[in-house]
């Protein structure tokens, strides 16, 4: 496990962070804490690294060949791209919801046990323990509990998100980056969703990406605003859409840009 320490309200951090594809400078000199149990948003214009960051805060970043980070992600007091981390256990911690459904060719359960028998749980009760209770803490229990052996695929868009959210709680994770997790869905789904976000928060910390301005303001305890690769602006969500102190952000919030 990776080592933890107390670190005051943060989670998680990212300190002089630069990330490069190629020679594309694409994330410039990051600083920006994630506090516990809160939700954090992630707002901006196509292509301003709001993915990119995210994808940094557990190493999403190192599948792409061209990808390279100066900087430091400090997470539970240690900086996650120092040699000694093991990666697959900071990705169960810090586990990810992508911006298209994408629940694996098989049932229902299998989707939900998959990453507890990853990290070698065998007892078979308590692996239908944990398939009720994820279920359950996403909402969708009642309505595929008769259905289990069902093919996950052919479940909703709503329904699939909210069992790929389920997949990722099966394993415990402390932190939950959400990456365009509604762009998909339909406005019914959308609520579910962002409901759901509010529930969850207590149990696990939230980033998420949105376009959506209006649904960071509603889900979220602080925004930050990103502009090509750079952090414009940080702080309380409420005061970041009411009192933004940089032009830009106000220009973008009210529509003038982007």
């Amino acid at each position: 496990m990776l080592e933890r320490k107390n670190m005051d309200d943060t989670i998680i951090q990212a300190e002089n962070l630069n990330l490069w594809f190629g020679k594309k400078h694409v994330l410039k000199n990051i600083n920006l804490s994630v506090a516990t149990n809160k939700i954090t948003a992630i707002i901006g214009p196509s292509g301003c690294g709001k993915s990119t960051f995210v994808r940094c805060l557990n190493r999403m970043n190192d599948l792409i060949a061209s990808c390279q980070i100066e900087g430091q992600v400090i997470y539970q007091g240690n900086n996650i791209y120092e040699p000694k981390t093991d990666i697959i256990t900071l990705r169960k911690e810090v586990g990810q919801v992508f911006q298209k459904p994408n629940p694996f060719p098989k049932s229902i359960h299998d989707n939900i046990t998959f990453g507890p028998k990853l990290y070698g749980e065998r007892n078979k009760e308590k692996l239908n323990q944990i398939v009720e209770d994820s279920l359950k803490k996403v909402n969708l229990w009642d309505e595929v509990k008769d259905d289990l052996k069902k093919n996950a695929l052919a479940l909703s868009g709503g329904q699939q998100q909210r069992l790929c959210i389920a997949r990722v709680l099966a394993v415990q994770p402390k932190i939950m980056l959400m990456d365009e997790p509604c762009s998909a869905l339909d406005p019914i789904s959308t609520a579910k969703i962002e409901d759901l976000m509010q529930q969850l928060k207590n149990e696990v910390t939230i980033v998420i990406v949105t376009h959506n301005m209006q649904q960071a303001a509603r889900v979220s305890k602080y925004t930050a605003y990103f502009l090509l690769g750079d952090l414009i602006e940080f702080g309380e969500t409420k005061k970041i859409f009411t009192k933004p102190r940089d032009k830009r952000t106000e220009d973008y919030i009210t529509g003038r840009f982007g």
